[in-house]
Protein backbone atom coordinates (compact mmCIF):
# COMPACT_ATOMS: atom_id res chain seq x y z
CA UNK A 1 0.00 0.00 0.00
CA UNK A 2 1.50 3.79 -0.78
CA UNK A 3 2.00 5.14 2.35
CA UNK A 4 1.65 8.79 1.92
CA UNK A 5 -0.60 10.24 -1.07
CA UNK A 6 -1.53 14.01 -1.34
CA UNK A 7 -4.61 15.47 -0.31
CA UNK A 8 -7.99 15.13 -2.85
CA UNK A 9 -9.38 18.02 -3.66
CA UNK A 10 -12.53 18.77 -1.56
CA UNK A 11 -14.88 21.92 -0.96
CA UNK A 12 -12.96 25.41 -0.84
CA UNK A 13 -10.43 24.28 -2.69
CA UNK A 14 -8.95 27.16 -3.18
CA UNK A 15 -8.50 27.56 0.79
CA UNK A 16 -6.82 24.04 0.50
CA UNK A 17 -4.57 24.74 -1.77
CA UNK A 18 -3.23 28.14 0.01
CA UNK A 19 -3.40 25.63 3.33
CA UNK A 20 -1.42 22.74 1.76
CA UNK A 21 0.98 24.30 -0.70
CA UNK A 22 3.23 25.89 1.77
CA UNK A 23 3.44 23.09 3.57
CA UNK A 24 4.34 20.50 0.90
CA UNK A 25 7.24 23.18 0.14
CA UNK A 26 8.13 23.27 3.63
CA UNK A 27 8.51 19.29 4.27
CA UNK A 28 10.27 19.24 0.94
CA UNK A 29 12.49 22.11 2.59
CA UNK A 30 12.82 19.83 5.37
CA UNK A 31 13.93 17.15 3.91
CA UNK A 32 16.22 18.35 2.54
CA UNK A 33 17.51 20.17 5.74
CA UNK A 34 21.39 19.39 7.00
CA UNK A 35 21.18 18.98 11.35
CA UNK A 36 22.42 21.62 13.24
CA UNK A 37 25.44 21.68 14.92
CA UNK A 38 23.92 22.41 18.65
CA UNK A 39 26.00 24.74 20.52
CA UNK A 40 26.97 23.80 23.67
CA UNK A 41 26.46 26.73 26.09
CA UNK A 42 25.80 24.86 29.47
CA UNK A 43 29.01 26.23 30.82
CA UNK A 44 28.23 29.97 30.02
CA UNK A 45 27.06 31.67 33.05
CA UNK A 46 23.74 33.88 33.44
CA UNK A 47 24.37 36.76 34.92
CA UNK A 48 22.76 37.59 38.31
CA UNK A 49 21.22 40.60 37.01
CA UNK A 50 19.33 42.10 33.52
CA UNK A 51 19.92 45.37 31.90
CA UNK A 52 16.47 46.78 31.61
CA UNK A 53 16.96 48.09 27.67
CA UNK A 54 17.34 44.23 26.89
CA UNK A 55 14.99 43.10 24.49
CA UNK A 56 13.34 39.99 23.86
CA UNK A 57 11.06 39.06 20.73
CA UNK A 58 8.74 36.23 21.96
CA UNK A 59 5.94 34.55 20.44
CA UNK A 60 3.38 33.42 22.80
CA UNK A 61 0.04 35.18 22.69
CA UNK A 62 -0.86 33.71 25.71
CA UNK A 63 1.19 34.50 27.64
CA UNK A 64 0.78 38.02 26.62
CA UNK A 65 -2.75 37.85 27.70
CA UNK A 66 -2.16 35.74 31.29
CA UNK A 67 0.48 38.44 32.25
CA UNK A 68 -2.22 41.19 31.17
CA UNK A 69 -5.13 39.73 32.88
CA UNK A 70 -2.86 38.84 36.30
CA UNK A 71 -1.42 42.39 36.45
CA UNK A 72 2.42 40.75 36.05
CA UNK A 73 3.10 42.25 32.57
CA UNK A 74 4.47 45.36 33.94
CA UNK A 75 6.52 43.98 36.73
CA UNK A 76 8.94 42.55 33.76
CA UNK A 77 12.31 43.85 34.08
CA UNK A 78 13.51 44.01 31.32
CA UNK A 79 11.75 44.50 27.25
CA UNK A 80 9.62 42.25 25.28
CA UNK A 81 8.19 42.97 21.79
CA UNK A 82 5.36 40.35 21.66
CA UNK A 83 5.02 38.47 18.62
CA UNK A 84 1.48 37.46 17.59
CA UNK A 85 2.82 33.40 16.46
CA UNK A 86 3.66 30.44 18.22
CA UNK A 87 3.74 26.52 17.38
CA UNK A 88 6.80 25.13 15.19
CA UNK A 89 6.06 26.46 11.57
CA UNK A 90 5.57 29.74 12.47
CA UNK A 91 8.47 29.96 15.04
CA UNK A 92 10.84 27.96 12.72
CA UNK A 93 10.48 30.71 10.38
CA UNK A 94 10.86 33.66 12.38
CA UNK A 95 13.99 31.97 14.31
CA UNK A 96 15.67 31.94 10.64
CA UNK A 97 15.08 35.32 10.14
CA UNK A 98 16.60 36.28 13.48
CA UNK A 99 13.27 37.98 14.33
CA UNK A 100 12.12 35.93 17.54
CA UNK A 101 14.23 34.79 20.18
CA UNK A 102 11.49 32.74 22.20
CA UNK A 103 8.57 31.20 21.27
CA UNK A 104 6.04 28.50 22.57
CA UNK A 105 5.94 24.92 20.82
CA UNK A 106 5.21 21.21 21.49
CA UNK A 107 8.19 19.20 21.37
CA UNK A 108 8.19 17.52 17.77
CA UNK A 109 9.38 21.91 16.51
CA UNK A 110 12.54 21.48 18.22
CA UNK A 111 13.71 18.05 17.04
CA UNK A 112 12.68 19.09 13.28
CA UNK A 113 14.86 22.33 13.67
CA UNK A 114 17.80 20.01 14.54
CA UNK A 115 17.24 17.87 11.70
CA UNK A 116 16.74 21.28 9.20
CA UNK A 117 20.05 22.92 10.87
CA UNK A 118 18.42 25.69 13.06
CA UNK A 119 20.32 25.81 16.64
CA UNK A 120 17.83 26.30 19.39
CA UNK A 121 17.01 25.20 22.86
CA UNK A 122 14.49 24.31 25.41
CA UNK A 123 14.03 26.71 28.34
CA UNK A 124 10.74 25.98 29.88
CA UNK A 125 9.03 22.69 30.19
CA UNK A 126 5.19 22.43 31.00
CA UNK A 127 3.27 19.07 31.16
CA UNK A 128 -0.37 17.89 32.55
CA UNK A 129 -0.78 16.61 35.83
CA UNK A 130 -3.09 13.46 34.80
CA UNK A 131 -2.04 13.63 31.21
CA UNK A 132 -3.95 10.41 29.92
CA UNK A 133 -7.25 11.69 31.77
CA UNK A 134 -6.51 15.28 30.36
CA UNK A 135 -5.02 14.40 25.98
CA UNK A 136 -4.27 17.29 23.88
CA UNK A 137 -5.78 15.19 20.98
CA UNK A 138 -8.24 12.55 20.46
CA UNK A 139 -8.56 10.89 17.08
CA UNK A 140 -11.32 11.87 14.86
CA UNK A 141 -12.54 8.91 12.51
CA UNK A 142 -15.10 9.80 9.76
CA UNK A 143 -18.71 9.25 9.80
CA UNK A 144 -18.67 5.50 7.99
CA UNK A 145 -14.75 4.42 8.73
CA UNK A 146 -15.58 1.88 10.97
CA UNK A 147 -13.23 2.15 13.03
CA UNK A 148 -13.61 1.23 16.24
CA UNK A 149 -10.21 0.64 17.79
CA UNK A 150 -6.50 1.46 16.97
CA UNK A 151 -6.37 -2.09 15.59
CA UNK A 152 -9.15 -0.86 12.85
CA UNK A 153 -6.61 1.80 11.23
CA UNK A 154 -4.96 -0.57 8.85
CA UNK A 155 -6.04 0.19 5.55
CA UNK A 156 -7.11 3.51 6.06
CA UNK A 157 -6.71 7.13 5.19
CA UNK A 158 -4.77 9.20 8.05
CA UNK A 159 -4.26 12.61 8.22
CA UNK A 160 -0.29 13.67 8.21
CA UNK A 161 2.03 16.41 9.33
CA UNK A 162 5.66 15.77 9.15
CA UNK A 163 7.42 18.07 11.25
CA UNK A 164 4.26 18.90 13.72
CA UNK A 165 3.32 17.41 16.85
CA UNK A 166 0.51 15.45 15.43
CA UNK A 167 2.48 14.21 12.62
CA UNK A 168 4.58 12.63 15.26
CA UNK A 169 1.19 11.46 17.46
CA UNK A 170 -0.20 9.26 14.08
CA UNK A 171 3.41 7.64 14.36
CA UNK A 172 2.77 6.68 17.94
CA UNK A 173 -0.32 5.50 17.62
CA UNK A 174 0.46 3.76 14.38
CA UNK A 175 3.46 1.52 16.42
CA UNK A 176 0.97 1.12 19.44
CA UNK A 177 -1.49 -0.49 17.45
CA UNK A 178 1.25 -2.68 15.60
CA UNK A 179 0.97 -1.08 12.17
CA UNK A 180 3.51 0.56 10.26
CA UNK A 181 3.38 3.45 7.66
CA UNK A 182 2.63 0.48 5.37
CA UNK A 183 -0.43 -0.67 6.82
CA UNK A 184 -2.21 2.74 6.10
CA UNK A 185 -2.40 5.67 3.72
CA UNK A 186 -0.87 8.58 5.33
CA UNK A 187 -2.26 11.66 3.76
CA UNK A 188 0.00 14.92 4.01
CA UNK A 189 -1.41 17.70 4.95
CA UNK A 190 -1.54 21.00 6.97
CA UNK A 191 -2.98 20.85 10.96
CA UNK A 192 -4.00 24.59 10.24
CA UNK A 193 -7.88 26.01 11.58
CA UNK A 194 -10.54 23.63 10.67
CA UNK A 195 -8.62 21.50 7.95
CA UNK A 196 -8.56 18.01 10.06
CA UNK A 197 -12.33 18.00 10.87
CA UNK A 198 -12.95 19.27 7.16
CA UNK A 199 -11.18 16.80 5.45
CA UNK A 200 -13.07 14.08 8.23
CA UNK A 201 -16.40 15.69 8.13
CA UNK A 202 -16.36 15.51 4.07
CA UNK A 203 -14.62 11.40 4.18
CA UNK A 204 -11.52 12.71 2.64
CA UNK A 205 -9.78 11.18 5.40
CA UNK A 206 -11.02 8.49 7.61
CA UNK A 207 -9.00 9.14 10.79
CA UNK A 208 -7.08 12.18 11.60
CA UNK A 209 -5.67 13.65 15.34
CA UNK A 210 -8.29 16.42 16.82
CA UNK A 211 -7.07 19.19 19.46
CA UNK A 212 -9.03 21.55 21.28
CA UNK A 213 -12.19 23.29 20.41
CA UNK A 214 -11.88 21.17 17.17
CA UNK A 215 -13.17 17.99 19.44
CA UNK A 216 -16.23 19.67 20.27
CA UNK A 217 -17.15 21.18 17.15
CA UNK A 218 -16.50 17.77 15.39
CA UNK A 219 -18.98 16.20 17.22
CA UNK A 220 -21.42 18.47 16.95
CA UNK A 221 -21.06 18.86 13.16
CA UNK A 222 -20.73 15.29 12.63
CA UNK A 223 -21.75 13.42 15.43
CA UNK A 224 -25.13 12.30 13.85
CA UNK A 225 -23.39 11.21 10.67
CA UNK A 226 -20.99 8.90 12.75
CA UNK A 227 -18.48 10.73 13.37
CA UNK A 228 -16.55 10.13 15.97
CA UNK A 229 -13.68 10.33 18.32
CA UNK A 230 -11.14 7.77 20.01
CA UNK A 231 -8.83 8.18 22.82
CA UNK A 232 -5.23 7.22 21.72
CA UNK A 233 -3.95 6.28 25.47
CA UNK A 234 -0.95 7.80 24.80
CA UNK A 235 0.90 10.71 26.41
CA UNK A 236 0.84 14.06 24.23
CA UNK A 237 1.35 16.86 26.73
CA UNK A 238 4.87 18.48 26.38
CA UNK A 239 4.86 22.03 26.11
CA UNK A 240 8.04 24.06 25.72
CA UNK A 241 9.36 27.82 25.75
CA UNK A 242 11.52 27.23 22.70
CA UNK A 243 14.40 29.73 22.30
CA UNK A 244 17.00 30.48 19.44
CA UNK A 245 20.80 29.22 20.48
CA UNK A 246 22.15 32.75 19.78
CA UNK A 247 19.53 34.29 21.71
CA UNK A 248 20.13 32.56 25.00
CA UNK A 249 24.15 32.47 24.28
CA UNK A 250 24.00 36.26 24.61
CA UNK A 251 24.66 36.99 28.24
CA UNK A 252 22.00 39.38 28.84
CA UNK A 253 19.15 37.71 26.95
CA UNK A 254 19.92 34.21 29.12
CA UNK A 255 19.11 36.84 32.08
CA UNK A 256 16.11 37.89 30.48
CA UNK A 257 15.06 34.57 29.28
CA UNK A 258 15.71 33.07 32.72
CA UNK A 259 13.20 35.59 34.32
CA UNK A 260 10.65 35.25 31.10
CA UNK A 261 10.59 31.76 32.08
CA UNK A 262 9.56 32.82 36.10
CA UNK A 263 6.96 35.08 34.58
CA UNK A 264 5.49 32.02 32.49
CA UNK A 265 5.76 29.71 35.42
CA UNK A 266 3.07 32.22 37.59
CA UNK A 267 1.31 33.13 34.16
CA UNK A 268 0.22 28.47 34.25
CA UNK A 269 -0.36 28.81 37.84
CA UNK A 270 -2.45 31.91 37.77
CA UNK A 271 -4.85 30.26 34.48
CA UNK A 272 -4.91 26.85 36.79
CA UNK A 273 -5.81 29.25 39.82
CA UNK A 274 -8.38 31.31 37.82
CA UNK A 275 -10.17 29.75 35.28
CA UNK A 276 -13.41 32.42 35.30
CA UNK A 277 -11.14 35.07 34.13
CA UNK A 278 -9.23 33.19 31.96
CA UNK A 279 -12.40 32.18 30.28
CA UNK A 280 -13.56 35.65 29.99
CA UNK A 281 -10.06 37.30 29.25
CA UNK A 282 -8.70 34.95 26.81
CA UNK A 283 -11.20 32.16 24.99
CA UNK A 284 -14.03 35.08 25.16
CA UNK A 285 -12.01 38.11 24.69
CA UNK A 286 -9.12 37.52 23.13
CA UNK A 287 -9.86 34.29 20.79
CA UNK A 288 -13.26 35.26 20.01
CA UNK A 289 -14.53 32.01 21.41
CA UNK A 290 -17.93 31.48 23.07
CA UNK A 291 -18.04 31.02 27.00
CA UNK A 292 -19.09 27.28 26.33
CA UNK A 293 -16.25 26.82 23.92
CA UNK A 294 -13.69 28.42 26.71
CA UNK A 295 -14.87 25.97 29.50
CA UNK A 296 -15.04 23.16 27.74
CA UNK A 297 -11.38 23.94 26.79
CA UNK A 298 -10.41 24.98 30.81
CA UNK A 299 -11.71 21.36 31.51
CA UNK A 300 -9.71 19.95 29.27
CA UNK A 301 -6.51 20.74 30.33
CA UNK A 302 -6.38 19.94 33.14
CA UNK A 303 -3.58 21.06 36.21
CA UNK A 304 -0.47 22.23 34.86
CA UNK A 305 2.80 20.09 36.09
CA UNK A 306 6.11 22.34 36.33
CA UNK A 307 9.19 19.61 36.48
CA UNK A 308 12.18 20.87 38.55
CA UNK A 309 14.29 17.78 37.55
CA UNK A 310 14.08 17.42 33.30
CA UNK A 311 15.35 14.12 32.95
CA UNK A 312 12.31 12.00 32.48
CA UNK A 313 11.06 14.98 30.06
CA UNK A 314 14.49 14.14 28.31
CA UNK A 315 14.02 10.19 28.14
CA UNK A 316 10.79 10.81 26.82
CA UNK A 317 12.10 13.22 23.92
CA UNK A 318 14.26 10.56 23.33
CA UNK A 319 11.81 7.94 22.40
CA UNK A 320 10.05 10.24 20.25
CA UNK A 321 13.67 11.51 18.43
CA UNK A 322 14.31 7.41 18.09
CA UNK A 323 10.46 7.13 16.46
CA UNK A 324 10.64 9.73 14.10
CA UNK A 325 14.16 8.66 13.25
CA UNK A 326 13.42 5.33 12.27
CA UNK A 327 10.30 6.00 10.56
CA UNK A 328 11.03 9.37 8.67
CA UNK A 329 15.02 7.99 7.84
CA UNK A 330 16.81 10.22 9.80
CA UNK A 331 19.91 10.30 11.79
CA UNK A 332 18.91 9.76 15.68
CA UNK A 333 20.58 12.49 18.21
CA UNK A 334 20.95 12.70 21.72
CA UNK A 335 17.86 14.58 23.15
CA UNK A 336 19.97 16.34 25.61
CA UNK A 337 21.42 18.81 22.84
CA UNK A 338 17.86 20.47 22.92
CA UNK A 339 17.12 21.01 26.24
CA UNK A 340 19.21 23.88 27.92
CA UNK A 341 19.56 22.83 31.53
CA UNK A 342 20.96 25.94 33.18
CA UNK A 343 16.56 26.95 33.13
CA UNK A 344 15.72 23.49 34.56
CA UNK A 345 14.60 24.48 37.91
CA UNK A 346 13.51 28.05 37.26
CA UNK A 347 10.16 27.37 36.86
CA UNK A 348 9.55 25.06 39.47
CA UNK A 349 11.30 27.42 42.16
CA UNK A 350 9.58 30.52 40.57
CA UNK A 351 6.18 28.60 41.67
CA UNK A 352 7.22 26.80 44.74
CA UNK A 353 4.57 26.90 46.96
CA UNK A 354 2.01 28.45 44.79
CA UNK A 355 0.62 25.19 43.25
CA UNK A 356 1.72 22.18 41.02
CA UNK A 357 4.64 21.15 40.48
CA UNK A 358 7.72 18.19 40.65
Amino acid sequence: MTSRTPMPGFRHLSVLTALVLPFALASCATRAGSAADARDVSKERIPAAVARDTTLTVGAPDLKVALELSGQIDELPFKVKWANISGGPQCSEAFRADALDVCSAADIPSINAHWTGLDTKLVAVRFRTDPLKNPVYELGTAPGSGIRTLADLRGKKIAYSPGQAQGALVLRILHKAGLTQQDVELVELASTGDVYPTALGNRQVDAAPLADVNIKRYLANYGKEGGATLKHGLRDDPAHLWALTDSVADAQKSAAVRGLVKYWARAQIWIDQHPEEWVAGYYVKDQGLDREDGEYLVRRVGHPDLPGDWTEAIHRQQQTIDLLAEEQDREPFDAGLLFDRRYEAVAARAVAGEGTSS
